[in-house]
């Protein structure tokens, strides 16, 4: 034929397969749509774009492509082929031989196979069950957070000498950088017993190990400090935490009654450190603090001619921050503060060297008038609408996931008898997951569906979209299964790996159905005939486009470079999958076919609904 005459059946052959996989595609992408949350959010723009990505190439595939086929395809004889092209040739059809033969012996078992179809789909629903679940990958940015605590009786300055002994021992690392360091209350630190490191590492390819392993390292070699302690997690470009604790997973407890509340959070604390999911479990609640209270007697200041007003004046500016001027230079200002010698804020004893003047202007001593004691209180405490709050964190262990933490966490609240009336409540990330691992089932059945419906549209029949369906469990086993070998927790990001699949694995079945529906109507062969030919000819464009799938998503599931833990549950997922759905559907797709064909002949009217629509001619 001539390169136009050929590429114009080229496209009508393959132009309702083209329709039906673009929109199918398209349709997957709708649940990404409503997925909730901040994460909702995240994969809107990507579903957007994809859809709108896949469109344009379905325009292209009908338009563009066959033109090109017409102007540079021409027709050769075999004498021009290279031994490139004849060797791959030859491989081929080795291969397609091999199909043919195991494709008869599968058709002469076809209860066996649809029983492996069915343990397939058993197989989909245990795995999902069994693999372990997250909200996302934990990244090695480079960069670890470290919050230190030291005892709520600490001053200042020992403050500063304990965190400076804890840098220098970070700092010392082989895989740290640099060290930026400040401790004191106010901005990020709530309480002055309290600091922070930001710790930058040196970039992946001049390090032998991930940020884990530093952090693991890191907090072995600050254990032996016993004045301060340090808690780290690795920076994530994705925070999605509302406040900054002082580890990664967070978790608010509220009770009305302030005690019990601190009571049941240190028990719920003690009772997690126990568990291997947990490390570094710790609250934001700071008792045990001290406090020099100044109980004035009113009726001997009254005597002395002293005001409330002027004895609170004296112990601001004697120990506060009072402002009381500004000097102007020509480059900067400086504000002046009063306060009185630092040797004299150290002591409660100051307080006796403390005068305050009186209206008649005399010195009159402040343990004249008041009596001071030092009492144990709360550095804190914190309030969540008008109740007060206590915010318990924790990281995982290695090889723990979030959902066996949760797991382990509410054995823990059993074992432990935990009141109802103290409510807890997951933020954040931890929430985010919450609500990711409660809408994934639904999200994959919606998208199921809705190609369901799409596809049945598009063939007017009920029976058929099923045969399609059918080769997503296998999909499903293969994704599951390399996420369990390779250790990857299923993340939303494996989530959207897995809906993508759904995408591309159905093509199979897609191209097996059409020209098995063409062979029946047009040649009038059985339905046995038509899909055995249809498999056989369709089995170079199905292992052609599965590579070039397959060699696409490679390279994301084995780069290592700097944020590749977001981008290689993607490429396990689709690698997994297309693995062992191009070996099943190309068995399994056919086998389903005639039984479903014959389900409609049973029930009659089905069938001669299917031959009846022309998808070649309707497409044209």
């Amino acid at each position: 034929e001539r390169p136009f005459e050929a590429a114009l059946k080229g496209a009508k052959q393959i132009g309702f397969t083209v329709v039906s996989l673009s929109v199918s595609l398209i349709a997957v992408f709708i649940p990404l749509l409503f997925m909730p949350g901040v994460i909702g959010r995240l994969f809107r723009e990507f579903a957007v774009t994809l859809s709108v990505a896949v469109a344009v190439s379905a325009v292209i595939s009908l338009t563009l492509t066959p033109m090109m086929c017409a102007k540079l395809l021409q027709p050769h004889s075999k004498e021009d082929d290279g031994v490139f092209f004849r060797l791959t040739e030859r491989l081929f059809e080795g291969l397609r031989f091999v199909y043919r033969w195991l494709l008869e012996l599968v058709l002469r078992n076809q209860p066996l196979t649809l029983g492996v179809t069915l343990l397939t789909m058993i197989a989909t629903g245990w795995l999902f069950v069994r693999v372990p679940k997250g909200l996302l990958p934990n990244q090695d940015t480079g960069m670890i957070l470290g919050v230190t605590e030291a005892a709520p009786t600490i001053s200042f300055q020992r403050m500063v000498e304990e965190q400076a002994s804890l840098e220098r021992i970070v700092s010392h690392d082989r895989a740290v950088e640099s060290v930026t360091s400040f401790v004191g209350g106010g901005g990020v630190n709530a309480t002055g017993n309290s600091g922070r490191l930001y710790i930058r590492l040196k970039p992946k390819n001049q390090r032998s190990e991930d940020i884990g392993e530093v952090i693991h390292r890191l907090r072995g070699a600050c254990a032996d400090l016993t004045g301060i302690s340090m808690f780290m997690q690795a920076v994530q470009d994705l925070q999605l935490d509302s406040k900054l604790s002082k580890t990664q997973f967070q978790m608010n407890l509220q009770h009305a009654d302030e005690q019990e509340l601190v009571e049941w959070s240190a028990r719920l604390r003690d009772g997690l450190q126990k568990r291997p999911e947990f490390r570094d479990v710790a609250t934001d609640t700071q008792q045990g603090g001290l406090q020099l209270k100044v109980e004035v007697d009113r009726e001997k200041a009254a005597r002395m001619n002293l005001s409330t007003q002027a004895i609170n004046d004296t112990l601001y500016d004697s120990f506060g921050q009072r402002q009381i001027s500004m000097i102007f230079t020509q480059l900067n200002q400086y504000r002046v503060v009063l306060e009185v010698e630092p040797q004299f804020q150290l002591q409660p004893e100051s307080l006796e060297k403390v005068f305050i003047k009186s209206v008649s202007g005399q010195l009159v001593p402040l343990s004249a008038i008041a009596s001071t004691k030092v009492v144990s209180s709360p550095l804190s405490i914190q309030h969540q609408e008008q109740f007060p709050v206590v915010t318990l964190s924790f990281n995982l262990a290695p090889g723990a996931s979030l959902g066996s933490a949760i797991a382990a966490l509410d054995s823990v609240k059993q074992e432990l008898q935990f009141p109802e009336s103290v409510l807890i409540s997951f933020t954040g990330s931890t929430a985010e997951f919450q609500s990711s691992l409660r809408s994934a089932p639904w999200l994959l059945l919606a998208a199921v569906v809705v190609i369901y419906i799409v596809l049945g549209v598009l063939y007017e029949s009920y029976i058929h979209p099923l045969t399609i369906l059918s080769s997503l469990p296998s999909a499903g086993v293969g994704a599951l299964l390399a996420l369990i070998v390779t250790k990857t927790e299923l993340s939303l990001i494996a989530l959207v790996g897995i809906i993508l699949l759904i995408g591309i694995v159905k093509k199979n079945a897609i191209m097996m159905i059409d020209f098995a529906l063409e062979l029946e109507r047009v040649q009038g062969l059985s339905a046995r005939e038509s899909i055995t030919q249809a498999c056989l000819l369709r089995f170079r464009p199905i292992l052609m486009t599965t590579l070039a799938a397959l060699l696409g998503a490679l390279p994301m599931a084995l780069e290592r470079g700097a944020g590749s833990e977001l981008r290689n549950p993607l490429g396990v997922t689709i690698v997994g999958g297309l693995l062992v759905s191009q070996v099943l559907t190309l068995f399994t797709t056919p086998v389903i076919y005639l039984y479903l064909d014959r389900f409609s002949q049973w029930f009659g009217g089905q069938k001669g609904r299917l031959q009846s629509v022309n998808p070649v001619e309707e497409t044209a």
